[in-house]
């Protein structure tokens, strides 16, 4: 038989294992693992000495297109993506216009297809205007479900009291998004920001705001018994509360939040700072025991990009945000090398979690059938994360100067080569993710 692509000599790391394998790919989708000799390929990529992992899938980032695209858009974010092995993202609402209706979603698709470098789907903003809509919103092509935010953010998309909670959520069909940080304790606070010291921001943005709003919001769940995704968790007091309802929620964490702390503030000020608030090390610490006991379903980067010219601004008039989508795999792989998780734990967290919680169709898994979606990497090969490697139009990282161990070699989406060895392809073929 004759077929597009081999994979030979990789080490595939997927549901049953760590196994030397080679892989036959076709039209786009996995055909065969093992033995390859039925299949005559036209391309045969030797991967000896690499690690081939089911295609990274980004669950919450932020690419600013349409209307912010002088920080970020869905070109440049999604060369970033395949520059750092990510193979499909999920894209936030909180654009200019917002994402809340299926006009707007529909353009999005429409922008993203054959233009991004990687898959895609948009999740929808949950409004006390569009709740009648939800159950339609969210099964709309390249829709990720809905997106709420309850405490406040970049953008005007906020739904902070609980009967516009309750009419959002008991609308829901599909797992939902949200961003847990009660906005009434936020506004009570404000006086708690210091000016021009940007490690106030975790000082009113405090712990209480977002355990507050994390209780509040698995309550209401409960109530509807409905079904939410808990977007980056910073915290340690919130943990026991997802715990008791594991059977409702899940559970998302980020690299920053499990790899820098509030000691960092005085390194990188402003560049730190994000919402919710990178922490104190105890609230870090605790994150990783959390991925350690299975708590943690996901992780997603909320690669949050403004250019450094707004971060440069004296805090707190300088936004909250980071470029995050690009450096998700190096450092984690750093963290594998050094022994804080195993490779399958972050296949786990990066593949198989979003596929699992999200019903995405054949993605997350290399298995026959599914997508031919494949982050190759190379866990002994060390090198120094810098700005210039950035591929976002802000183009800075708070890993600048940072030395880490793993990188990626290959990107591959649905059988073709989007990156090899620092190379982009020369044109995009991103698609929209089915669920």
């Amino acid at each position: 038989m004759n077929i597009d692509l081999i994979l030979k000599n990789g080490t595939v790391v997927n549901q049953d294992g760590e196994h030397l394998r080679d892989i036959a790919v076709h039209q786009g989708r996995i055909i065969g693992l093992d033995d390859m000799t039925a299949y005559k390929a036209a391309e045969v990529l030797d991967c000896r000495n690499l690690h081939i992992l089911p295609g990274v899938i980004d669950s919450q980032v932020h690419f600013r297109e349409p209307g912010l695209i002088h920080k970020e858009d869905l070109e440049t974010g999604s060369r970033a993506a395949v520059m750092g092995g990510v193979t499909a993202v999920f894209e936030m609402p909180n654009t200019k216009p917002e994402t809340t209706n299926a006009e707007a979603l529909a353009d999005k698709v429409a922008r993203a297809t054959h233009r991004m470098f990687c898959d895609f789907a948009f999740y929808v903003g949950g409004t006390h205007h569009n709740s009648e809509q939800i159950s339609t919103l969210e099964n709309l092509p390249g829709s990720a479900g809905i997106k709420v935010f309850i405490g406040s953010s970049t953008g005007d998309l906020l739904v902070e009291d609980d009967t516009g909670l309750e009419n959002i959520i008991s609308h829901l069909g599909r797992r939902a998004a949200f961003h847990s940080e009660d906005e009434f304790r936020l506004r009570a606070r404000v006086g708690h920001q210091i000016a021009g010291d940007a490690s106030s921001h975790p000082i009113w943005r405090d712990v209480e705001a977002a355990r507050l709003c994390t209780e509040r919001l698995l309550r209401i769940a409960k109530k509807y018994q409905k079904r939410i995704h808990v977007l980056h968790i910073s915290t340690a007091d919130e943990l026991p509360l997802l715990a008791e309802h594991r059977d409702l929620a899940t559970v998302e964490v980020t690299p920053h939040h499990l790899t820098l702390s509030a000691d960092d503030y005085a390194r990188l000020g402003t560049k730190l700072q994000m919402n919710p608030p990178v922490r104190a090390s105890h609230h870090r610490e605790a994150l990783w025991r959390a991925i350690q006991s299975g708590l943690v379903d996901v992780l997603g980067s909320d690669h949050a990009p403004h250019t450094l010219e707004e971060k440069a601004k004296p805090y707190p008039q300088s936004p909250s945000g980071m470029t995050g989508v690009q450096t998700l795999v190096p450092i984690m792989l750093d963290h594998v090398n050094k022994g804080r998780l195993t490779l399958q734990r972050f296949v786990d967290l990066t593949s198989h979690g979003p596929q699992r919680i999200f019903n995405i169709k054949n993605k997350g898994r290399i298995a026959e059938g599914y997508d031919a979606d494949f982050t190759i990497v190379d866990l002994k090969r060390s090198e120094t994360i810098t700005n210039k490697w950035i591929q976002s139009r802000s183009a800075w990282t708070p890993y600048d100067g940072v030395k880490v161990q793993g990188w990626v070699t290959g990107t591959f989406i649905r059988g073709r080569l989007a990156m090899w060895q620092g190379e982009l392809a020369a044109k995009a073929f991103g698609e929209a993710v089915r669920f």
